[in-house]
């Protein structure tokens, strides 16, 4: 009997440094590959581009949309805000940016998962008497984030486990005690994986109807 050929998912992942793996020890540990060797496992074809740039706020986010414009993605993971909250980007200059981004991701067919800003007080150089303004600037922009996600019909992934885990424990944290180590993907990973996987699998169902 000829085997059944599996459904390919062009999977593409926007954003930031964490996008794009800056702290991984290896390449198999960052969160595309991660996020491909799963939806691999559950019976799809993964075709991965990662067009994250370390570094990238989300102003830069359109430009990374619009590279991305050829490859007809399926599915588009988008992982900014980090670089917004460093640089004092005000949110809803951010939040702009994002809408820009998503709506062309959306008017070309690619379903989103976003996944908003981290929580920033749990970096470990933070000091702690300014945390509490750190963490109420992270939870604005991640409002922000959630706004936008709703009004473009984007799925924000739930974050708010995988914030405090990062804030208990540093070996979650790369040597820079900024990006997030190998330790730290297979944690996002892990909480994100359940919502990509149900995006695919939607994603899936509807092209098969």
């Amino acid at each position: 009997m000829p085997s059944v050929a599996r459904p390919v998912l062009r999977l593409l992942v926007l954003g930031d440094s964490i996008a794009f793996g800056t702290g991984a020890q290896r390449a198999d540990d960052t969160l595309g590959r991660r996020l491909a060797a799963a939806l691999t496992d559950d019976g799809a074809e993964v075709d991965l581009h990662v067009l994250a740039v370390p570094g990238a706020v989300s102003a830069d986010l359109p430009r990374q949309v619009r590279a991305a414009g050829p490859l007809d993605a399926d599915l588009a993971l988008v992982v900014i805000g980090a670089n917004d909250l460093v640089r004092l980007v005000p949110p809803e200059r951010a939040a702009a940016s994002l809408d820009e981004a998503l709506r062309g991701l959306r008017a070309a067919g690619t379903d989103v998962v976003l996944v908003p800003a981290p929580d920033m007080s749990s970096v470990p150089f933070v000091p702690p008497a300014f945390r509490p303004l750190v963490q109420a600037a992270s939870v604005q922009l991640q409002h922000r984030q959630a706004a936008v996600a709703a009004a473009t019909g984007a799925t924000v992934a739930p974050v708010a486990d995988v914030n405090r885990v990062f804030g208990t424990d540093p070996t979650l944290f790369a040597a820079d005690r900024f990006h997030p180590s190998s330790a730290g993907y297979a944690r996002i990973a892990a909480s994100l994986t359940p919502t990509v996987l149900a995006a695919a699998r939607a994603r899936r169902d509807d092209t098969a109807a």
